[in-house]
């Protein structure tokens, strides 16, 4: 059994295109779980519902961005997203705009309750017995801090304590780990769009399991980043100057990049 694991494609077809090319490259998939964070913060929204709905075999959640684009409200920063990101500050009302952008594009398109109707999370059991749960950001939350390496182990075990999983793959904070804590062991997928520096590729897994076990295996794809530059001015999406810094690798990680289990 073969399964390829994808998050946070933010509306950006170019990228998404580029993984699920590479994906056929490394031979066939049973399935396809897309963990959210489909469409806001990107030039193309319906361009990647349409590529993902005719997906064959797939599964799909939903992410905290998507939920804001259905609901049509987005919170704002926190203190600790603006000490992190001082940019926010004043990129936040572009933001706010961007998802108003989105969700008249959604709605427009006749998808807005196919999104809408997206579950929080999936679940599966693998051949060998292991308990597989796919979320977008910790077991029952779509938002909040996610998976990320500045976080200890207590705050961890908080975050899994009654997933009743045994792998649990994430997506959110658009940053590869690969960890082991206590008996459940955590894959963040990374994002396919919106990348962090120092790499700025693609993030995607392909898990295969088999009556004996089970191995994930993090892959990074290249894709034409000033292609999606391009496709934010042409369609003067209202973030541009936030997706242009992302797609230049200006926007940098709230924690230190030689963490151990980063890719």
């Amino acid at each position: 059994m073969r399964i390829a694991l994808l998050s946070d494609i933010h509306g950006n077809s170019i990228a998404l295109e580029a993984v699920l090319i590479d994906i056929k490259a490394q031979g066939k998939v049973d399935e396809y779980w897309v963990l959210g964070d489909l469409v806001a913060v990107g030039p193309d929204p319906i361009g990647v519902i349409d590529r993902l709905y005719r997906l064959p075999q797939v599964r799909l959640i939903r992410g905290n961005t998507d939920r804001y684009v259905i609901a049509g409200v987005r919170p704002k920063p926190t203190r600790q997203a603006m000490q992190a990101y001082p940019e926010l500050a004043s990129l936040s009302q572009d933001i706010e705009e961007s998802f108003i952008w989105t969700r008249g594009a959604i709605t427009a398109a006749g998808w807005l309750e196919w999104l809408a109707k997206l579950p929080l999370e999936q679940r599966a059991l693998l051949p060998d017995g292991t308990r597989l749960l796919g979320v977008h950001a910790s077991p029952g939350n779509d938002g909040g801090p996610g998976i990320h390496p500045a976080l200890s182990e207590p705050q961890l075990y908080a975050m899994l304590a009654g997933c009743e999983a045994d792998l649990v793959c994430v997506g959110h904070t658009h940053w590869p780990l690969n960890l082991k804590l206590g008996q459940v062991h955590v894959v963040n997928l990374g994002s396919v769009s919106n990348p962090l520096p120092p790499d700025l590729r693609a993030s995607y897994v392909i898990l295969e399991a088999t009556e004996t076990g089970y191995t994930v295996k993090h892959h990074r794809v290249d894709y034409n980043r000033a292609a999606v530059i391009a496709a934010v001015e042409r369609v003067r999406y209202p973030a541009a100057d936030f997706i242009t810094r992302l797609m230049r690798g200006q926007h940098q990680p709230a924690w230190p990049t030689d963490q151990s289990g980063a890719f």
